[in-house]
Order: structure tokens, then sequence, then C-alpha cells
């Protein structure tokens, strides 16, 4: 009895509202409409091979359990059988292209970054630091850690967005279509900032491109996720999003501040 209510209370508990409210390990809905998309193509994808594996494993557990020696069950002695192989192979292939079809579609809707293109960015990084670029605004600017040493080697309290802050964010306005492009300047290194589904790297000596429409004010936090030396976790990424009219008035009070690179 006692076992039975503790696995109630168990369940009870992983289910509740609450619990649920701190679960991390999925992927983030995120605030634009890419971002969004992957997470709904990554739900539906993991939701078939949940489904896949119930059958398969239920067929197995259930030829384990009422077909074992012990209960005098003997192995069928067949060579082979040409209806069970074309069923066992349309079927994954039908899955297969199932899940090919909408994960083509997102494919081709994220490479989509020249066509009506309001704004935009060249991100380049260094070690260890973003540098962004503001097309046709004359606006450009570096981005590096603020956290405190002290904070690093453990002489502080951690703050809420340890190795998560800077000292200039990368300001966008909501609505408006943003082309994005990563280069770096020394080695490769990765701009991926989850809320706005992208994550791209940057190569020394390439463009890679990227679009990002931002639905939501706010601000957003990513990191670089590309093993680029001793302090690659030391250059994290802040994107703040603004209205039109806070993001023009922010570009205006910035022009004429043009900063090189490191």
């Amino acid at each position: 009895m006692l076992s039975i209510r503790l696995l109630i209370g168990l369940f009870a508990g992983l289910t509740s509202q609450m619990a649920w409210a701190d679960f991390t390990c999925n992927m983030t809905r995120g605030v634009t409409e890419i971002s969004q998309g992957i997470h709904t193509l990554h739900m539906t994808i993991f939701w078939i091979c949940v489904a896949v594996g119930v059958v398969v494993f239920s067929v197995m557990f259930y030829a384990i359990i009422y077909h074992r020696k012990s209960r005098g069950a003997v192995a069928a002695n067949f060579h082979e059988s040409t209806v069970v192989e074309i069923i066992w192979t349309l079927i994954p292939f039908a899955i297969l292209v199932g899940m090919a079809i909408p994960a083509t579609q997102m494919l081709i809707k994220m490479d989509d970054t020249k066509t009506d293109s309001e704004i935009t960015i060249k991100i380049t990084g260094y070690q260890w630091r973003w540098e962004y670029e503001y097309l046709g605004e004359g606006l450009r600017f570096v981005s590096s850690l603020t956290t405190s040493q002290d904070q690093i080697h453990n002489r502080d309290i951690k703050g809420q967005h340890y190795l998560l802050e800077v000292d200039n964010p990368l300001v966008l306005p909501i609505g408006k279509k943003i082309r994005i492009l990563t280069t770096a300047n020394d080695v490769i290194h990765s701009w991926w900032v989850p809320a706005l589904g992208i994550k791209k790297d940057a190569i020394p000596g390439f463009i890679n491109e990227a679009w990002a429409r931002i639905e939501t004010p706010g601000t957003y936090r990513g990191q670089c996720a590309e093993l680029c030396g001793v302090n690659h976790g030391y250059m994290p990424i802040v994107v703040e999003a603004k209205t039109p009219e806070e993001y023009q008035a922010w570009v205006e009070s910035k022009k004429g501040k043009v900063r090189s690179g490191p």
C-alpha cells in the first residue's frame, strides 16, 4: 500500500504544472517565426519517434513474455517472407518521408535570407568577443563579457546572468526582417541565440547568413557554441529587441560613436 501511494505521489508531482514550469531540458519555443517552427518540427518528430518506440518495444516485450521457452514456445521454422520484407521496408520509408517533408520546408525557410530584409547586421567573432556592424547605418561596436573576475574566481556571489552579461548588447527592432552575416577574425566561432532560432558558424574568410524577425520585445541571451580557445565560455551574446521607434532612437543616439575591432 505504501509503495502504491509513493507511486501516485510521484506521478502527481511529475504531472503538476509547477513541476513542469521549471523543466528546461526541451528546446525553447523562442520569439521568432523560425525558432517556433523549429520547435514545432522538433516536437512533431519527437512524438513520431515515441510512437515508433512504443510500438516496437510493445511487440518485443509481448514476444519475450508470451513466447518464452518456459511456456513451451517453439520457434517457427521458415526461411523468408516477401510480404514481411515489403511491409517493414515501406512503413519506415513512409515515416521518413513524412518527417523529411516538413524538415525540408523548414530548411528552405531558414535559408531565405535575402528576400525583403530590412536590416543587415555583420557579426565578427574574435577571441573572445563579438563585433557588430550595422551595414548602411555607419554603426559598429564591440560586445564583451562584463561578469567580474571576482564572480568567475568564486570571490563574490554569482549574479543572475553569470557569464551572460555584456557591455554593449546587440539592439534589434521587432517586426522587421533582419539579415545576419557571420564571420570571424581568428578561429571558428558560432553565434548562437536559442530564442531567435539561430546558430551560425563564424568562419575566417567566409560569410554565413541567417535571418530573424523578432516578435516580442525583450532581452535574449546566447553564447559562442564552437570551442574556440581557453576563454570560449566567456564570450556571451545579448540581444535587446525594441519597438521600431525605440530602435530608431537608439540608432540615432549611437551614430558617430564608431568603434573598430579589437
